[in-house]
């Protein structure tokens, strides 16, 4: 079970790092929508205010000047503080923001799975049929008249 949520883990990395990776052309709209403006803590490309302007203009200049999508982020992080990030690092501390939601994610399937397990066996053993007395053969003659009389 252990090796399984690892593999599991190893493949959610390995399917996130070429997103992770830097842009070597970026665009102004996607760094926009990637930013939080640090004053109305709203998507950059939603934001009208003065920093969020300023922000723009460097987005601007910068991918003018054939900056990565990363460089571009960093320089801004070193201006304004990570909080104009719009998503967290994934590094150190704030690999918990990534790691977890798949650690519960995992821990529900596990649980919903032990419940189907549990509800499965004890249907199974509820439906099988518990070996009551025998009845009195006069009693089992009497049932299978009256039987007989309902299906003549």
């Amino acid at each position: 079970m252990k090796l399984l949520l690892l593999a599991a883990l190893a493949g959610a990395l390995a399917v996130a790092s070429p997103a992770l990776a830097c842009t070597r052309h970026p665009s102004q709209g996607a760094l926009e929508a990637a930013l939080i403006c640090p004053t109305c803590h709203t998507p950059l490309d939603e934001s009208d205010s003065p920093i969020a302007q300023q922000m723009k203009a460097y987005i601007r200049k910068h991918i003018a000047l054939g900056w990565t999508d990363c460089r571009i982020e960093q320089g801004l992080v070193a201006q304004l503080g990570p909080g104009v990030m719009g998503v967290p690092g994934t590094h150190g501390f704030d690999l918990l923001a990534w790691l977890l939601p798949l650690a519960g994610i995992g821990a529900g399937a596990v649980a919903v799975a032990a419940g189907a397990w549990a509800w499965s066996r004890n249907r199974a053993a509820a439906a099988s049929p518990a070996a009551g007395p025998a009845l009195d053969p006069a009693l089992e003659r009497r049932v299978d008249d009256a039987l007989a009389r309902y299906d003549g």
